[in-house]
């Protein structure tokens, strides 16, 4: 098999970069409507209580939930005061340095994001994991482990 050209890869990586997106973004839009269904939870709030829940003190510094939540900073900030009005999470002083703020998960939080999981989990699976094989699913993630790793 003769090597691919330089611009054929590149085609190539265009492409796959494109389909990923499309995918991604399907995925995410049926995830959303499946979560939504199944419990009123919009999958962007479920996404910020899943962070805090696994971690320490279910806290985190708003700062590194931006960073950890699968959302643009200003979209978690937004997406904080949502939880706080609706009593999931609140935020305090950062423990740390007690500059900046944390946002804290509460116990209505803690349980809406715990009644909210089961359906989460039935749409990964239904729009997601069942459409690919166990070697597809082995495969994707190394690659994205790969891609991830220089962001860390």
């Amino acid at each position: 098999m003769a090597p691919r050209s330089a611009r054929s890869r590149r085609d190539e990586g265009v492409a796959t970069w494109g389909a990923l997106l499309r995918a991604h973004a399907g995925v995410l839009r049926r995830l959303e409507v499946h979560l939504a269904e199944a419990n009123g939870l919009p999958l962007s709030w479920y996404d910020v209580l899943l962070e805090l829940e696994h971690a320490p003190d279910h806290r985190l510094r708003m700062q590194e939930l931006g960073q950890r939540a699968v959302l643009s900073r200003s979209r978690v900030s937004r997406i904080v005061d949502e939880l706080e009005a609706a009593g999931l999470v609140h935020r305090e002083p950062s423990s740390t340095d007690g500059r900046g703020l944390a946002a804290v998960l509460t116990p209505a939080g803690r349980s809406r994001m715990r009644r909210a999981a089961p359906a989460y989990i039935r749409g990964i699976d239904e729009h997601f994991t069942s459409q690919l094989t166990d070697t597809e699913l082995s495969t994707l993630r190394r690659i994205c482990d790969r891609l991830i790793a220089p962001a860390d």
